[in-house]
């Protein structure tokens, strides 16, 4: 299969005389599915970063960028390993922007992407497993390992006299890594985890679950789940049974639509989401105003770097090959360098095509750290009066 598939990439490369100077990359993300609210965002965030390359001439000497979406469906492996071997094989991709749930883009990586030879940078897959993972160079990833994001929380609640609390994690790769995390940091912190226990997205009903959390206890419940999945369906029971009142929430979680399906009950509520502040978000989230889609959403700002980090790496190799864009990727992503933010990519490009060299920094303030993912920041909110409101940055 490993051979059959590789042969039939390299015809599809091959043949890319019948795409003229178009030069095609994947956007692989779960349209459908448990995340599938914030996904257009983040498409429409990574095919903003090429359209902006594509109005300054393209790459390469003029070769234009053209996105090529598939859906990971964020939970499924088989259908999404089908799509990136679409994209690949059928396609003609050079590089992959994506995927996005921890355990279809592990998946993806090891039964498609590497056998292939093709780049993935994915702006969401948190899991601390991809840390010690060996890719060959094949994988990057602009957002920052859950093994940081559960120190921040742990952090978050000690500061707000927090002590006591109960977890509650979707049952995956991502669920698991984030709540392992947390609890270590938690309990040498100080603090106790009365209970953490997982659940299963796609279930009816959750009074099980939450009758579980509530006899063990806690001040606030903790949830590392989706917005569109268990994660919803655990809140809304919560309030039903008068379980708790207040939730303490992962990155999977942050989206309008738990907002618009909960409602005020969810006021009082806080969380953390990898973002940045400062000149490259703030023009981020100006051209994604102007573009007509919301950049505050998870991971959207992490898209948007992560094409604009495949495009310039193509342009620092001198040719859109797979092989040399994963060769260039740490290269263009960190000093040396002149500093390049969100919406200069033309300039960035002009460096790199006179031979000079850039330090890419982006919407999210890019520095990438062996093996190839973000050393990152996260945005503290709360929620009230039915928005998402930043209290800091950590």
């Amino acid at each position: 299969m490993k051979k059959l598939l590789l042969a039939s990439a390299a015809s599809a490369l091959m043949s890319g005389a019948a795409f003229a100077d178009e030069i095609r990359m994947g956007v692989l993300l779960g349209f459908t599915g448990p995340i599938e609210s914030i996904t257009p965002n983040m498409a429409a965030a990574a095919e903003m970063a090429w359209a902006e390359i594509n109005a300054a001439g393209g790459i390469l000497g003029g070769h234009t960028i053209t996105a090529v979406r598939g859906d990971s469906t964020c939970i499924d492996s088989s259908a999404a390993n089908a799509a990136a071997e679409r994209l690949i094989t059928a396609e003609g991709v050079v590089a992959i922007m994506g995927a996005d749930c921890s355990g279809v883009t592990r998946s993806i990586l090891e039964n498609v992407a590497m056998p292939n030879g093709v780049p993935m940078i994915s702006p969401s897959a948190t899991s601390p497993a991809f840390t010690t993972f060996d890719s060959g160079g094949m994988f990057f990833r602009t957002a920052p390992s859950d093994a940081r994001q559960g120190v921040v929380v742990a952090e978050m609640l000690m500061e707000r006299g927090i002590t006591e609390v109960a977890v509650t994690f979707t049952n995956n790769d991502y669920g698991r890594g984030l709540s392992d995390s947390f609890a270590a940091a938690f309990s040498e912190m100080g603090g106790t985890v009365t209970i953490n226990d997982s659940h299963m997205d796609g279930r009816g009903d959750y009074s099980a679950e939450v009758g579980a959390l509530a006899a063990a206890g806690g001040e606030v419940l903790v949830v590392f789940g989706y917005a569109d999945q268990g994660g919803v369906g655990i809140i809304q029971t919560a309030l039903e049974l008068g379980a708790f009142d207040i939730f303490v929430l992962g990155d999977g979680m942050r989206a309008q639509s738990l907002i618009d399906t909960i409602g005020p009950e969810l006021d009082g509520t806080f969380g953390v989401v990898p973002s940045a502040a400062g000149e490259g978000m703030d023009t981020f989230l100006a051209l994604a105003s102007e573009a007509g889609f919301d950049g505050t959403t998870s991971f959207a700002a992490q898209a948007y770097d992560a094409a604009a980090l495949l495009a310039l790496a193509a342009q620092a190799a001198g040719e859109a090959t797979p092989e040399a864009i994963a060769a260039n990727i740490m290269n263009v992503a960190n000093a040396p360098g002149e500093e390049i933010y969100a919406g200069d990519l033309a300039r960035g490009l002009e460096i790199l095509a006179a031979g000079g060299e850039i330090n890419y920094v982006g919407a999210t303030e890019v520095e990438l750290v062996p093996p190839g993912e973000a050393a990152g920041t996260y945005e503290e909110y709360n929620i009230e009066g039915g928005a998402f409101v930043r209290v800091q940055m950590r």
